[in-house]
């Protein structure tokens, strides 16, 4: 018995089973292979199942783009929204801005933000003083210089008072800005002072020795290695250090002078960088009475309603910070790789 052999006979067309496969779904009907007409009937369901695809990526591609004119939408009407609501005209009232945390750029106290919070305070016409809430330990003395500058020149503007009003913690720059107000309020236990400038970092020369490691720091101008963590320190550059921070100090000192004058009662220790609770910042001139916010409000102001003006970041724009940093990294860390110049 012979097995059974294929003929030139066999009418059967061959099996395509991938474009059957993808016509398939498209639609009910079902085309049986070597039916006539079946090839046309495979294209016509496959051109149909391109045309749906193209569909369905055209439909995505719509939702994207209102979804992100959504986004920017709701970006714009936050900012408009809060202009808007800081622009409108209120009754009498103390306007509040909060100076919390370090006091840096970038930072909810930076003096951009504050002085923005500042001159809107002083703008509105309902407005009977501007009291800084401060709780901080203080930060970089270019930004308090910038906030002490507007300050005084706010005040010499608009003819309005201006009260510091500490909670737990005045301290280093937030006692910079805070020596511009009228008058300083304090709890009896708040940390008050430390007038004074410092520039830390470490040194591991020492450790890199007993290790056997080696530095390979290459510089052009001798002092560009200023300060590394890995050089040694000269005793000329340890003397140009303390030029500049002797020189910040006494700028820090003048503003203290000027802004508290003759209700300060110096002493060896007060410009030290020591700091003390507020009842001693009383005795010592440096605070002049203990009272808090509502205390200020009812018995100095004498406007018990209270509106905070303190320029924050709101939702919109931390989430525009977050697409800005998100579409940016790419960019930086490209421009990472490459070598720098600092």
């Amino acid at each position: 018995m012979t097995e059974p052999t294929s003929s030139g006979s066999d009418k059967n067309p061959p099996e395509m089973p991938d474009l059957w496969a993808q016509a398939a779904p498209v639609s009910g009907a079902k085309v049986e292979p070597g039916a006539p007409g079946w090839e046309r009937g495979v294209l016509e369901k496959l051109a149909l199942a391109t045309l749906a695809e193209q569909r369905a990526a055209r439909r995505w591609r719509t939702f994207t783009r209102l979804a992100w004119l959504a986004f920017f939408v709701f970006i714009a009407w936050a900012f408009l929204s809060r202009d808007m609501a800081t622009a409108a005209k209120s009754g009498p009232h103390t306007a509040v801005v909060d100076i919390k945390g370090e006091i840096s750029a970038g930072a909810e106290a930076s003096a951009e933000f504050v002085i923005a919070s500042m001159r809107s305070a002083f703008e509105d016409d309902g407005s009977k003083a501007v009291v800084l809430l401060i709780n901080s330990p203080g930060g970089s003395p270019v930004q308090a210089g910038i906030i002490y500058d507007e300050i005084v020149r706010l005040k010499a503007k608009h003819k309005k008072p201006l009260y510091a009003v500490v909670e737990e913690t005045c301290a280093s720059a937030a006692y910079y800005i805070a020596a511009a107000a009228d008058d300083i309020f304090v709890d009896k236990a708040s940390i008050v002072g430390s007038i004074g400038v410092l520039m830390d970092g470490f040194g591991f020369t020492g450790t890199m020795e007993k290790l056997g490691v080696e530095r390979r720091l290459l510089t052009a101008g001798e002092n560009k290695g200023f300060l590394d963590p890995f050089s040694p320190q000269t005793e000329r550059q340890r003397e140009y250090a303390q030029a500049m921070l002797d020189q910040i100090h006494a700028q820090f000192i003048a503003a203290v002078k000027a802004g508290r004058g003759e209700r300060l009662k110096p002493t060896p220790e007060t410009f030290s960088g020591l700091f003390w609770t507020g009842q001693q910042a009383v005795d010592m001139g440096l605070a002049d009475r203990l009272g808090s916010l509502d205390y200020v409000a009812r018995e100095v102001v004498k406007a018990e309603d209270v509106i905070d003006y303190t320029r924050r970041d709101n939702v919109a724009e931390r989430l525009a910070k977050r697409f800005g940093a998100a579409v940016g990294a790419g960019a930086l860390q490209t421009l990472q790789r490459a070598p720098a110049l600092r």
